[in-house]
C-alpha cells in the first residue's frame, strides 16, 4: 500500500515538479532608457480601440512628452471583445520588438485577452531585441510572461489611454528617461484637513524587506498559476492591485496564492489600490482589510497596503525584476538599481 501511495503521489506531483523545473529565471536584461524623440509603438493586446479619438489623445499625450508614436495595424480590428485574432495582436507586438526605430511598446488599454497571446509569442525574438514594455491591468499577463521567459525587465505603469497628469508623468520620466533608482512614496498632502485623508498607507507588518519586485493585477496573476508564464517567487517583493472585484472573489484569489505556495515564498508584500472593491450590501461580507489581515499578516513578513499602484489616476511606474527594498512602516519602495540601461 505504501509503495502504491508513493507512486500515486509521485505521478500526481510530476506535472508540478516539471513546471517548477522550467521556472529558473533567465539572465536579467534591462531595456535601454527612453530619450526625447524616441518612437513608442502603440498596440491593443486585448480589447480593441473602439474610439479613434482615444487613440488620438494617446498619441498627442505622448507627443507632448517629446515622443513620436507608431500605431499598430490591428488596433481597430474587431473579433468580439478582442482587437482582432490572437495571431494578429501578437504580430503587432512582434513587429514593434523587431523594428529598430521603436524604443518602447505601450498598450493603449487592457480589457481581456493578453493571456491568450502568451503561447504565440516568440520569446527568442523578444530576448534578442529588448525594449521597454509598459502597461497595467490585463497587460499584467504580458509583463509577467515575458519577464519569466526572457528575463527582460517589464513595467507596470500607465497605458497610453491613461491620464498623463503631473504625478504619473513625473514617476514615468524619473524611471524610464532619467534612469533613477528612485524611492516610491505616496503623496503626503493634508490639504486643509487636520491629518491626511487621501492616499494613506496602512502598515500590515512593520519592517524592511529586500527582493525582486514582481506582481501586477491580482485577477490576471492568479489565473496564470499552473502555467509556465510566472517566475520563481522565492525572495520576491510581491505587489498587487485590482478593480471592481467583490470581496469574496478577492478572498478566493488570495486563497489560490496561498494554496499554490506563492505567499510562503515571498520576502515582502505591497498592496496598491483595489478600486470599487467594497463589501457591498450583502449580509455578512468580509472587507478587504479582513482578507489582507487573514492572508498577509500571518506571513510575518514586512507588508503594507495603499501604494499608488492600480486603476487610479495618480500612479507609480513599477519595474518587474528589479531588486528593491520596502519599508512597510514608512510605506516606501526603494529601487536598489536603475531599471533601464
Amino acid at each position: 500500500m505504501s509503495s502504491r501511495r508513493s507512486f500515486l503521489q509521485a505521478t500526481t506531483l510530476a506535472p508540478f515538479l516539471s513546471l517548477e523545473a522550467r521556472l529558473p529565471l533567465p539572465t536579467l536584461t534591462k531595456p535601454d532608457r527612453l530619450r526625447p524623440g524616441d518612437t513608442i509603438g502603440l498596440f491593443c493586446p486585448a480589447a480593441p480601440a473602439y474610439s479613434r479619438e482615444t487613440v488620438q489623445i494617446a498619441q498627442e499625450s505622448l507627443q507632448a512628452l517629446g515622443f513620436k508614436t507608431l500605431v499598430g495595424p490591428h488596433v481597430y480590428d474587431r473579433y468580439g471583445y478582442l482587437a482582432g485574432r490572437d495571431a494578429d495582436r501578437a504580430s503587432d507586438l512582434h513587429a514593434f520588438f523587431t523594428d529598430r526605430a521603436v524604443k518602447a511598446v505601450m498598450a493603449i488599454h487592457g480589457g481581456w485577452g493578453c493571456a491568450r497571446l502568451l503561447p504565440l509569442l516568440d520569446y527568442d525574438l523578444i530576448q534578442r531585441n529588448p525594449k521597454i514594455l509598459i502597461g497595467y491591468s490585463d497587460v499584467t499577463a504580458l509583463l509577467l510572461g515575458i519577464y519569466a521567459k526572457t528575463g527582460l525587465v517589464t513595467f507596470h505603469g500607465p497605458v497610453a489611454s491613461a491620464t498623463f497628469n503631473g504625478y504619473t508623468v513625473d514617476w514615468l520620466k524619473r524611471l524610464l528617461l532619467e534612469g533613477e533608482a528612485l524611492t516610491m512614496r505616496n503623496p503626503t498632502e493634508k490639504g486643509d484637513n487636520l491629518t491626511q485623508t487621501q492616499d494613506r498607507i496602512t502598515t500590515l507588518k512593520p519592517g524592511l524587506a529586500r527582493g525582486r519586485l514582481v506582481g501586477g493585477n491580482l485577477t490576471v496573476l492568479s489565473h496564470l498559476i499552473g502555467s509556465p508564464y510566472l517566475p520563481d517567487w522565492k525572495n520576491t517583493i510581491l505587489f498587487l492591485e485590482d478593480t471592481h472585484e467583490d470581496i469574496y472573489r478577492m478572498d478566493r484569489m488570495f486563497t489560490q496564492l496561498k494554496l499554490a505556495g506563492i505567499l510562503n515564498q515571498i520576502a515582502g508584500f505591497v498592496f496598491g489600490k483595489c478600486s470599487d472593491c467594497g463589501p457591498g450590501s450583502g449580509y455578512g461580507s468580509l472587507t478587504l482589510d479582513d482578507v489582507l489581515t487573514e492572508y498577509i499578516i500571518p506571513l510575518d513578513k514586512p507588508a503594507y497596503s495603499g501604494a499608488m499602484i492600480g486603476h487610479i489616476r495618480d500612479k507609480f511606474t513599477v519595474p518587474l525584476g528589479i531588486d528593491a527594498e520596502i519599508d512597510a512602516t514608512a510605506g516606501t519602495i526603494r529601487l536598489l538599481e536603475s531599471a533601464v540601461s
